[in-house]
């Protein structure tokens, strides 16, 4: 396999942006140059003022199995917590915007904790996930495993990591590590994503900080002052009243920080 053939591509089909995990013969597993590459691509999706949400998934029927352990060496000397792949969870779980992860066929290791750091992980029949530090002897990242344990409960991250076993898409569903099981993926993605591009993007991004506890009493507060001063209540109700389609008139750009 040529170098080249592993990469991180990006598309944007209207409020959405794809970003798709591809590296053939490897079951899009993870290399350092994409490990890398990936929080470079979400500081431009997430300034991208057209961009309302974010879909992570692989290629060719599966969606990630993890480090590429070709590059096994690099990976042990990335300093643990401080490595790469760490970086990159963090970056894509503080995306300011809405993230779904689309999994089909093996979600393992770092292609496992990618999909942990997205929003939502919608599955397809045909997933399986599993986290298999003690196959291989590694200890994984505290921040990766914390964020596992947040999502799981201690339990099932313990079963996880303890047995390095894969567990199926119902399974998986019935612990919370998926949010919904669907047919037809790319199809129900693509309703969700739809379905919160035409929502109030302040309502959401207040909401993401929030549920993510990444907003202090004083950023609350000036959440609450922005449903004031953006008119974007005013319009969502006149909307509901006059039972048309709101045309809500904040954007991200205007958040800061």
């Amino acid at each position: 396999m040529a170098v080249s053939d592993a990469e991180l591509t990006v598309g944007v089909t209207g409020a959405v942006a794809t970003v798709t995990i591809r590296n053939p013969g490897r079951r899009n597993a993870m290399t350092p140059a994409m490990w890398r590459r990936l929080p470079v691509l979400l500081d431009g999706l997430e300034a991208d003022p057209a961009v309302r949400a974010l879909v992570l998934t692989g290629a060719d029927g599966a969606f990630c199995a993890g480090a590429d352990l070709g590059d096994l060496d690099e990976l042990l000397d990335a300093n643990g917590d401080a490595g790469i792949a760490v970086a990159a969870e963090e970056r894509l779980a503080a995306f300011a915007k809405p993230t779904v992860a689309a999994v089909q066929g093996p979600c393992v290791g770092g292609g496992c904790l990618l999909a942990v750091a997205c929003d939502l992980r919608i599955v397809a029949p045909d997933a399986r996930f599993g986290v298999p530090p003690a196959r291989l002897g590694l200890v994984y990242p505290a921040p990766t495993t914390r964020r596992l344990t947040r999502l799981v409960g201690p339990s099932t991250a313990k079963f996880l990591l303890f047995t390095a076993e894969l567990i199926d898409a119902e399974r998986a569903l019935r612990v919370g590590l998926a949010d919904e099981v669907a047919d037809d993926l790319t199809g129900r993605v693509a309703a969700i994503t739809a379905a919160i591009a035409a929502r109030s993007q302040l309502s959401v991004a207040a909401a993401k900080e929030i549920v993510d506890d990444r907003a202090g009493p004083a950023r609350i507060a000036w959440w609450h002052r922005k449903v004031r001063d953006s008119g974007e209540a005013r319009e969502g109700v006149a909307a509901r009243h006059e039972r048309r389609t709101p045309d809500f008139p904040w954007s991200p750009s205007a958040a800061g920080h």
